[in-house]
């Protein structure tokens, strides 16, 4: 599943989902199903405390070369650099900011989050390994 079987280089042209990141397996790495005490991996069955879900990157994108449009989905550890921390570290900063600023309307620090990461990906070219 890690082999890359070419490159490609191209310019991304939009982000196509808001959500960068999810809870993953740690077995799988699908997407679990929470609830406000427990996990559940529908793939695998793994089973767990929801304080101790762990979370992976999932950054959707609209790339462009110079002669086609590609939908590209990065995933893992190597979005790391660019976000700067962990997804793992990021979903905490964004459930302490939530609580410390009293926002009952989580939406303000998505939106910005949001904002963040097109400014830092959209119009920039970059070679991904497919």
């Amino acid at each position: 599943m890690n082999s890359v079987q070419g490159v490609l280089a191209a310019s991304v042209i939009s982000i196509q989902n808001s959500c960068f990141i999810y809870p993953a397996c740690q077995n799988c790495f699908s997407r679990l199903i929470l609830d406000s005490r427990r996990f559940n991996c529908l793939k695998c069955g793994c089973t767990g405390e929801a304080k101790d879900a762990s979370y992976r990157y999932r950054l959707s994108l609209k790339t462009a070369d110079t002669n086609d449009l590609f939908d590209i989905t990065v995933f893992g550890s190597c979005l790391d650099p660019f976000f700067g921390v962990t997804a793992e570290n990021l979903q905490r900063y964004i459930q302490d900011f939530n609580q410390l600023s009293g926002e009952t309307n989580t939406e303000s620090a998505a939106r910005a989050l949001v904002q963040a990461v097109e400014t830092c990906f959209i119009g920039k070219r970059f070679i991904f390994g497919v």
